[in-house]
């Protein structure tokens, strides 16, 4: 009996390890498959948390977007005597992958579906719709400082952030639906994009259920013209943005974030005639739950703050995201758990 117990117990342990080192690489590949979004609508806290090389993630993401400019256009021309509100669903891949000895990650979106606006002058008003294909986007980033590429299961065990700086690279083709005689499109007839320095700083141990972190994401947005907007040229001067989340982990199954971002600049000018720089804050939150072993859950809200002017851009955006990750790891240790 004795020996069939001492047999047992490391039996159990290895279990127990097993489990562990399952848990930390879902929950990696899961925070890896968050998806960017657009620039309002942030991008999902943890996004850039490491993860190991070679890990998947497909996201499945709802947007419902309202205010006083063309939410699927991040550039926000402000109408002021205008409301648009708007439906989007983004699918997309991202992987991660090491590059000069760097973590680096590769991801693609492509937004659908509808956007509409309504205008009102007086006693009268029109009407705006469309729908369809948005411009798609591609991602590339790396990190500059931090701990190695997470190439295997001892480095997996002893990782942690501590600092982290990364450089990222966004470009939108300019290949959505585009109609050059509506004011009101899902695509933007012109090359787009952004450079940003993801930062991610860990407070505390790093343990799930324990973890907290401070995500940052400065970044810059710069636009072509538009040389067929409505017979005339849009044009947009650089574009600003910080994005802030503080995230914690309630429980090993769940964690949270409150959201903030700010955008300054990107003054627009149509036909010779300048509109007004930005100057918008937004809050906001997102909770994230782990659904199963491969799948997770993430709701987020946010609004702008100071929006009291007719001038200033309102806009509001509620976002759920179905996210699935996977690493060819993962689907053996399942095995082998199995078959013990």
């Amino acid at each position: 009996m004795c020996n069939t117990v001492n047999a047992e117990g490391p039996k159990r342990a290895d279990k127990r390890r097993a489990r562990l080192v399952r848990h930390l690489i879902i929950v990696f590949a899961l925070a890896l498959c968050a998806g960017p979004s657009l620039s309002y609508a942030q991008v999902p806290p943890r996004f850039y948390w490491k993860t190991l090389m070679g890990s998947e993630g497909v996201p499945l993401i709802y947007m419902s977007m309202s205010g006083n400019a063309n939410p699927l256009d991040p550039a926000y021309v402000v109408t002021a005597n205008a409301e648009f509100d708007a439906e989007i669903i983004i699918a997309g891949y991202a992987k991660m992958l090491p590059l000069f000895d760097r973590s680096a990650m590769g991801a693609g979106l492509l937004p659908m579906g509808r956007v509409s606006s309504e205008t009102t002058l007086g006693v009268f008003s029109a009407n705006q719709n469309a729908s369809g294909f948005g411009d798609p986007m591609v991602e590339f980033n790396i990190n500059l400082i931090g701990p190695p590429p997470i190439k295997n299961i001892p480095d997996l065990m002893r990782y942690e952030p501590g600092f982290s700086l990364d450089l990222l690279v966004d470009l939108y083709l300019p290949i959505g639906e585009y109609d050059r005689d509506e004011a009101l499109n899902l695509g933007q007839n012109r090359w787009y994009g952004r450079l940003g320095a993801p930062i991610v700083w860990q407070f505390g141990p790093w343990v799930p259920g324990q973890r907290t972190t401070l995500d940052l994401l400065p970044s810059l947005w710069l636009f072509s013209d538009n040389n067929d907007f409505q017979g005339g040229t849009l044009e947009t001067d650089p574009m600003f943005q910080v994005e802030g989340h503080l995230t914690h982990d309630l429980i090993e199954t769940l964690w949270g974030s409150l959201d903030v971002t700010w955008i300054t600049g990107g003054k627009s000018t149509i036909a010779g005639m300048s509109g007004e720089s930005l100057d918008n804050l937004g809050l906001g939150f997102t909770l994230g739950y782990q659904l199963s072993e491969k799948m997770q859950l993430t709701i987020g809200y946010m609004a702008s703050v100071n929006d009291s002017a007719p001038d200033d851009l309102r806009m509001d955006v509620f976002r759920i995201s179905l996210l699935y990750g996977w690493h060819k790891m993962i689907e053996g240790m399942g095995r082998l758990n199995e078959d013990g």
